[in-house]
């Protein structure tokens, strides 16, 4: 009775998982400067390997933690923070690319980057950029779509518990992030500019770049989401897992949406 729990926390047992993040996480980080500099890409994919290792690992055991019912409701509180937190972070992050791009959209810099260009013109001279009511049009009402099939299973699971209904907005939803990352795949492959050489091609790929890996980082989430639905994990009462992936890919349209008016609509 003296090790009786009388609490609403949860006390974690030791872990190797944060060490094995950060020894991947600098593996990884270490292999691809080398990369970068020429060297093979084993070391940067020894840590990738890595950190996806972690990845399932430690995801596993929380999954195997709210199983037992270690994942009571002061801990989904800061379970729920925690993931808020996170999706502001990485809000700061897009921010970032944003403030790169329009600081240079506004004030041109001379190639040498030191001085504003006197009758600057943006995009840069000799950029042809893409038309945003084609293909980037088409994109984002993919997205929008994809997020609104998240929220019909959403709201089936909480408000209906239709196991079918949840099976078959995730499905779609997952589907149709495959096909948007597709076709920003085949855009990329039809840019008349690289990423090398201008500040706009820097911005663009950077910005939609590292969306278009939130996208397939999001389908994943939302695969495991579909996964864990039928091995009948999720119930209408305690279904956090799934709460933390549609928060997350309403996140991704919401970032795709400014990204479609500011860099395709305004920048071009």
């Amino acid at each position: 009775m003296a090790h009786a729990k009388n609490h609403d926390y949860h006390i974690l047992n030791p872990s190797i998982w944060p060490l094995l993040a950060a020894v991947g996480a600098f593996v990884m980080l270490f292999g691809a400067v080398l990369l970068m500099h020429g060297s093979g890409p084993w070391l940067f994919l020894i840590g990738f390997v890595a950190v996806l290792y972690v990845m399932f690992g430690w995801w596993s055991d929380t999954v195997q933690e709210n199983k037992v019912g270690d994942h009571t409701p002061v801990v989904l509180i800061g379970l729920r923070y925690g993931f808020i937190l996170f999706i502001m972070s990485e809000v700061m992050f897009f921010f970032a690319w944003f403030w790169s791009f329009f600081k240079h959209a506004l004030y041109p810099m001379d190639p040498d980057g030191m001085s504003p260009q006197v009758e600057g013109v943006w995009p840069p001279a000799g950029i042809e950029t893409f038309d945003p009511w084609h293909l980037p049009l088409i994109n984002t009402l993919i997205l929008l779509c994809s997020g609104a099939a998240a929220t019909w299973a959403h709201h089936a699971l909480v408000h209906e518990n239709n196991r079918k209904d949840i099976v078959s907005g995730l499905t779609i939803a997952i589907m149709l992030g495959l096909i948007f990352t597709f076709f920003q795949a085949y855009e990329y492959t039809h840019a008349a500019f690289g990423f090398a050489g201008n500040i706009y091609g820097a911005n663009f790929f950077m910005a939609t770049g590292f969306h278009g890996a939130h996208v397939i980082i999001g389908t994943i989430f939302l695969f495991i989401c579909l996964l864990r639905v039928m091995r009948g994990h999720f119930t209408p009462d305690n279904h956090l897992g799934f709460e933390a992936a549609a928060w997350y890919w309403h996140f991704v349209d919401v970032v795709w949406l400014f990204l479609f008016a500011s860099i395709y609509i305004w920048g071009g």
